[in-house]
């Protein structure tokens, strides 16, 4: 539909009398996003019902996506960029006296994720429904999500994040698609006199699963498509069961906080019933949708398809076998060749702590029946293939062992497709991590790098380079990112590099500012700006760059006169509340800029800047204003990252060593336009394998190294007496996981080249126009393509249109 700016004024006038009673005079700004929120769901809702009509009446084969998080962001800028009323709507409010960007900060974001995972997550839903692809997305709608970071004295302290209090404008309850959703108690299971089984349930729990749907706009296509959020709450038969405190928090637990604290066993619990949860409500509403088509249940994949993200929804086999087995009276084989084609997997991580497992007794316990399926599913698999394999594989790929449920063999084993998410990444899965299992299925095994949303992180996060962008190459690359390549023609274009760097100073002078107003430090715009932005992890080495930053520290402090390009290192990221490690890191680099930043010597050559409550819209105003992009994990660790492709779009420079994407960036822009430095993933496995490398000879060889570790112990850093020891213990006394003192040296050397880079300010720009001209490769739009190609098996909705006319 047409929306004008006189058509927008009227009808945002109108809503305001109706939902407030009052003059648009009188609003606030909280009252205007309520109710320009109202206005732009009215725009989209027609096609929101229209997709999903066209979808049930041409028995469109969808897929859903099945994921523990999701970090949209905030949705009211982008849903108007998709509708194509962005400018219309600024210029509207304008009139009425009113900015849109004043409205925009009164949206919360919304908490439903953490990293990269929950970002990924949606940076897909936006593609897939960009893309025309009949997709939805299933997952958790939490109270409070991660947490609100903030940091006192220097620690990190976490805060519920009440991301609802004023109600969320753009979620839409489903009361009537509520779902039981049964746990606990126990199962055996009764002799029918057919011969079949049937599960009798004894003390279990039921629990209601209420959807809340969210609008998933795909970009000026008309296709809306639909995040389903799952809330839980009492059933009216059940009240009587839930009659103490602690029985009724314990369910309210449920869809509190994202990740609760399994370091003890409550916590376990709770995030165990909350992947079953999700899922459960998911898997029936989407059985409950297929019997309306009324086909036979063998053909349900040419229907459906279900995505498990990451092993967090690996319950999502065995809760559909549960379904045709115990509701649909299918027999064993049907139900699980079913199952097999309906579901694929995606592999996130290498690391051996993210590959869930759970306790048997505590899989028993909450879920009996899913655990009886679980143990037939894993009795056929060791009877199936024990013929052709040898003992030990088997037993090495058996999903339950050494008293624990394997959730990654489960997903693996019960689905047709497993695929990693950088080129690196899937051939250490085949070779290394999961080669048992590739041994075994070597055909469903394949690579997906991941990919960003170039709407979010260019389109509306850097409007001073779209704009650029649009005079110098046109507007195509708003629908195909893949014309960002046409920038390359201008690669000695003096006046476009130019407008290019003045782009990225704008962009530093607003982050500078922001700076200044949140924590009071004093940056200038003018110095690189060096971003590393990610969780809080040892293996992402936020402390290699910690330790660089004080060797500068010392070198500036030995000769008080060095010349050296003005450097603000700017650090975004959170740790998880039961990991101490990472919290010790976030306190050290607190105290180094307390240190840094108040030390006259220095003189505004080095700045930190540690900036609170990481989130997408924090992302936002960093990614855009970044000249340096910090993708320094150990090689073979990071499985692809995503904020490398985030910051490359916006013209960064990529420090990086050869891990996840970060060796398919440099194969993109060559490799005199990235700076990679340390370990490969050959010499790191080398190292395992010799199981030779020695922390302590680093140390004791390198007298910059000791300096900058000992300042960790002899009090040069104020205030971290325990967090201080805790560190330099973990480089020599427990030997350096993740080898950061091998790679101080080579990221020395590459900061070096970096400064070197930045001082000829005509080859650094050139080098970010080549970043930008080749991000295109990494759009999630070319990924769900892949996906719903390769392993989905979907097609765009707008070709069936076509057809049909």
């Amino acid at each position: 539909m047409k929306i004008t700016k006189k058509v927008f004024k009227e009808e945002m006038i109108q809503r305001l009398k109706e939902k407030y009673a009052m003059d648009i005079s009188d609003a606030t700004p909280q009252e205007l996003f309520h109710v320009l929120g109202s206005v732009v769901k009215t725009y989209y809702a027609d096609d929101w019902v229209q997709t999903w009509k066209d979808y049930l009446t041409e028995e469109t084969k969808q897929v859903y996506y099945f994921s523990i998080e999701f970090l949209p962001g905030k949705m009211l800028k982008s849903n108007l960029l998709n509708l194509g009323i962005l400018d219309t709507v600024r210029d509207g409010l304008t009139e009425l006296g009113f900015s849109l960007d004043d409205i925009v900060d009164q949206e919360k974001d919304m908490a439903l994720g953490n990293g990269g995972l929950g970002r990924l997550a949606s940076c897909f839903m936006d593609s897939i429904a960009s893309c025309g692809l009949p997709g939805n997305g299933n997952g958790i709608r939490y109270d409070y999500g991660l947490f609100k970071q903030r940091f006192v004295d220097g620690y990190q302290v976490e805060l519920p994040d009440e991301w609802l209090n004023n109600g969320n404008v753009w979620e839409v309850r489903k009361e009537s698609k509520a779902i039981d959703v049964r746990f606990g108690g126990d199962v055996y299971m009764m002799p029918l006199a057919d011969g079949r089984l049937k599960p009798v349930y004894e003390n279990s729990r039921l629990i209601k699963a209420v959807p809340y749907d969210t609008a998933m706009v795909g970009y000026q296509n008309d296709v809306v498509n639909t995040l389903r959020l799952w809330s839980v709450e009492i059933p009216a038969s059940e009240e009587s069961k839930y009659r103490s405190l602690e029985d009724r928090r314990e369910l309210e637990d449920l869809t509190a906080v994202l990740y609760p604290d399994d370091s003890n066993e409550r916590g376990r619990r709770i995030r165990l019933l909350q992947e079953y949860f999700f899922v459960s409500a998911g898997v029936q509403s989407i059985v409950r949708y297929f019997k309306k088509l009324n086909k036979p249940l063998t053909t349900m994949s040419q229907s459906i398809a279900i995505h498990i993200n990451d092993t967090h929804p690996a319950l999502c086999v065995p809760e559909m076998m549960r379904i045709l087995l115990d509701e649909c009276d299918l027999s064993w084989e049907q139900a699980w060749e079913i199952t097999v084609k309906v579901m694929s997997y995606t592999n996130h991580t290498i690391m051996s702590e993210a590959l869930e497992k759970w306790p048997i007794e505590l899989m028993q316990d909450l879920l009996p029946r899913m655990y009886q399926i679980i143990e037939e599913i894993d009795r056929r698999f060791v009877n199936q293939y024990r013929k052709y394999y040898e003992a030990d594989l088997i037993e090495r790929t058996r999903i339950i062992r050494n008293g624990q449920v394997h959730m990654a063999n489960l997903a693996i084993i019960g689905s047709h497709s497993t695929n990693g998410v950088a080129k690196l990444h899937t051939d250490l899965l085949k070779n290394v991590v999961l080669h048992d299992f590739y041994v075994i299925f070597p055909g469903r095994f394949n690579n997906k790098t991941n990919g960003i949303a170039e709407r979010r992180w260019l389109q509306l996060s850097n409007e001073p380079l779209a704009k650029l962008l649009d005079k110098t190459i046109k507007t195509s690359w708003r629908q195909k990112p893949n014309d960002l390549h046409l920038l390359q023609n201008f690669v000695e274009d003096d006046a476009v590099l130019s407008a290019i760097e003045e782009a990225k100073y704008k962009n530093k002078v607003a982050l500078a500012q922001y700076i200044k107003e949140t924590t009071d430090i004093v940056v200038s715009p003018n110095a690189i700006f060096d971003v590393q932005i990610k969780r809080l992890h040892a293996y992402k080495r936020q402390l290699l760059n910690l330790l660089h930053i004080l060797k500068l520290y010392f070198d500036i402090k030995a000769k008080p006169d060095l010349q050296m390009e003005p450097r603000v290192f700017i650090f975004g990221a959170k740790a998880a509340p039961s990991y101490s490690y990472a919290k010790a890191i976030i306190k050290t680099i607190n105290e180094t800029a307390q240190l840094i930043n108040n030390d006259p010597d220095v003189k505004d050559r080095l700045k930190i800047v540690f900036l609170e409550n990481y989130n997408v819209t924090l992302a936002e105003r960093i990614i855009p204003a970044a000249d340096v992009s910090e993708q320094i994990s150990l090689a073979s660790k990071e499985a692809s990252g995503t904020s490398n492709m985030k910051l490359m779009l916006n013209g960064a420079v990529t420090l990086a060593t050869l891990d996840g994407a970060n060796i398919e960036i440099r194969d993109a822009v060559g490799k005199e336009n990235i700076v990679i430095f340390g370990l490969t993933e050959e010499e790191v496995y080398a190292y395992y394998h010799a199981q030779n490398y020695n922390a302590l000879g680093i140390y004791e060889d390198s007298p910059t190294i000791q300096k900058v570790l000992n300042a960790f112990i002899d009090g040069t850093i104020p205030n971290i007496q325990f967090e201080g020891q805790e560190i330099f213990d973990s480089l020599i006394k427990y030997n350096d996981e993740f080898f950061v003192l091998r790679d101080f040296d080579s990221y020395c050397l590459a900061q070096k080249r970096i400064e070197e880079l930045y001082q000829d300010k005509r080859r650094w720009q050139q080098i970010s126009l080549i970043n930008i001209a080749n991000a295109g490769k990494f759009s999630a739009d070319h990924t769900v393509e892949r996906y719903a190609e390769d392993i989905w098996q979907i097609e765009p909705v707008f070709a069936h249109k076509e057809l049909t006319r």
